[in-house]
């Protein structure tokens, strides 16, 4: 295989890393994963070892250019897409982290969250970076190291720190130190970033207490970001793309044009609404975000985020043992009881959008002593149904563009038929699979293979995507909005209010 028509996409995600190599036809030809360890310190937080990052990002790698039988010189670039908001700040002498990563879902910056709500600032926040006051977001994390580490804040005044989220932290390792760069979609997610100014903001920055000294160089999501080191893989590739991993899943998918939707359904669940060059500003407790930025032009979103998704079947296998593998939950659910109303919010971190509620936990609604694994699959598998009918509904109050509702979907969750058809069945509206459903490092590898001048631009993507499967809504729609009820009374008792939910009328 000569040429250099082959492109890397590194996906950094939050349980595991994969790198895949993709040819000039835009097919998978290698791949490398491997998953590593999560850190639970206390009640709500959630961490990543630094190096556990980085580790798996060179042995993925490796085994993905061996995988698919080609020298790193065959790479036309790489693109990276990865894990938003898990926050890293390293000493830019050593490149050595200073404390573990926070990783996205960690909730321990509620209280920092609930003063700066206090002093009144979150209108400020929401008007410039379309985000809420939430732990949810990179800013409070990096407050919280900078206090709990003895000497950092001094040291970030001195120029010393380095703070990026986890594409910065890879950029930095993979560039060998020489580069401090993120994109447009990995700013957005900071809280300091004005999303309409496209720059930091100093008076964002001085609520959150960053030392500005500490932020990379921010870029189009398609830009030379450098090189690889020429010693980590022989030779130097030039890096060429990067995007949070739900803005790459949204390219992935081919969401170019205002109104197209996409979910991606891994360890949480993220829909992004294409809003094109106006920036909406939800009245429904949704983000308004970047969606990518390309020659300079800003495209933007709405994006719904819900924290568990793919985590409660995870919950499933390693918390409760009563599965297996991921695969068993959908297989399990077609056969549980129909009768039985139980109902599984899992708050396990706290509740997304549209609530937003940090302090929230999980709940079971109406176990019986019949109810066994079958019956918590379904409840499981169908509470990402319900949060993504939520997201939608409220999408659809912000962005009323007309037309049918078709939701593109992602993720690991998405090979589930059963899962798949109750999404459409609860939606009342079509769900299209695409034949590649790791669109995540799809959209990453998009993003180099154009900036490279190998792949297609965004028109001749779009052409080239392919559905896979279309799943239709099949329903009866007394027995959805019985459905919908009981979930909702099973959200408002989890959130402090409500009657008992049930799956009867």
């Amino acid at each position: 295989m000569a040429g250099q028509s082959f492109i890397l996409a590194i996906d950094q995600g939050t349980t595991s890393t994969r790198a895949i190599v993709f040819d000039e036809g835009l097919r998978s030809v290698g791949v490398g994963q491997q998953e590593f360890a999560q850190h639970f310190p206390d009640s709500g937080w959630v961490e990543h070892e630094p190096e556990d990052l980085w580790s798996t990002t060179l042995e993925t790698v490796r085994h993905a250019l061996m995988s698919a039988r080609i020298e790193a010189r065959q790479l036309a670039g790489i693109g990276i897409t990865n894990q938003r908001e898990t926050t890293v700040v390293w000493e830019r002498g050593s490149g050595r982290a200073i404390h573990r990563a926070i990783v996205w879902q960690d909730r321990r910056t509620a209280g920092l969250c609930r003063q700066l709500k206090a002093e009144g600032l979150e209108p400020m926040f929401a008007e410039r970076t379309g985000l809420i006051l939430d732990p949810y977001f990179s800013g409070t994390k990096v407050a919280w190291i900078l206090d709990a580490v003895p000497g950092a804040r001094e040291a970030a005044e001195r120029g010393e720190l380095a703070f990026g989220t986890v594409d910065s932290f890879l950029l930095w390792r993979l560039t060998g130190g020489r580069v401090h760069a993120t994109d447009a979609t990995n700013a957005s997610r900071t809280l300091a970033y004005d999303i309409e100014r496209n720059e930091w903001d100093d008076e964002l920055l001085g609520a959150l207490r960053i030392p500005r000294a500490m932020l990379p160089e921010v870029k189009d999501s398609a830009a030379d970001f450098g090189a690889t080191d020429p010693a980590l893989f022989g030779a130097a590739v030039p890096i060429l793309g990067i995007a949070g991993d739900q803005q790459a899943a949204t390219l992935g998918n081919a969401c170019f044009e205002p109104g197209m939707i996409k979910a991606t359904y891994g360890t949480g669940c993220f829909a992004v609404l294409n809003t094109g060059a106006d920036r909406v500003r939800s009245k429904n407790r949704l983000l308004s975000t970047i969606a990518y930025r390309l020659r300079g032009r800003t495209t933007y979103a709405l994006e719904g985020s819900i924290f568990v998704a793919g985590a409660a079947v995870q919950w499933l296998r390693d918390g409760l043992g009563i599965i297996k593998n991921a695969a068993e939950s959908g297989e399990l659910a077609a056969q549980a009881d129909p009768n039985q109303a139980v109902y599984l919010v899992p708050a396990f971190t706290g509740m997304g959008a549209p609530h937003w509620d940090a302090e929230a936990r999980g709940a079971i609604f109406g176990i019986t002593r019949a109810t066994g694994p079958k019956e918590l699959c379904r409840a499981a598998l169908e509470s990402v149904c319900f949060q993504t009918r939520d997201l939608l509904e409220a999408m659809h109050g912000d962005w009323a563009h007309g037309g049918e509702t078709v939701l593109r979907v992602d993720g690991g969750m998405v090979a589930s038929d059963w899962t798949m058809q109750r999404l459409a069945d609860l939606l009342d509206a079509p769900v299209d699979r695409p034949v590649v459903l790791e669109t995540t490092a799809l959209g990453a590898a998009w993003l180099a293979g154009m900036q490279a001048g190998v792949w297609p631009d965004e028109e001749g993507f779009a052409r080239a995507w392919r559905r896979e499967r279309r799943f239709e809504a099949g329903m009866d729609g007394a027995e959805r909005e019985r459905l919908l009820g009981g979930w909702q009374r099973a959200v408002g008792r989890t959130l402090g209010g409500g009657d008992s939910p049930g799956r009867k009328a």
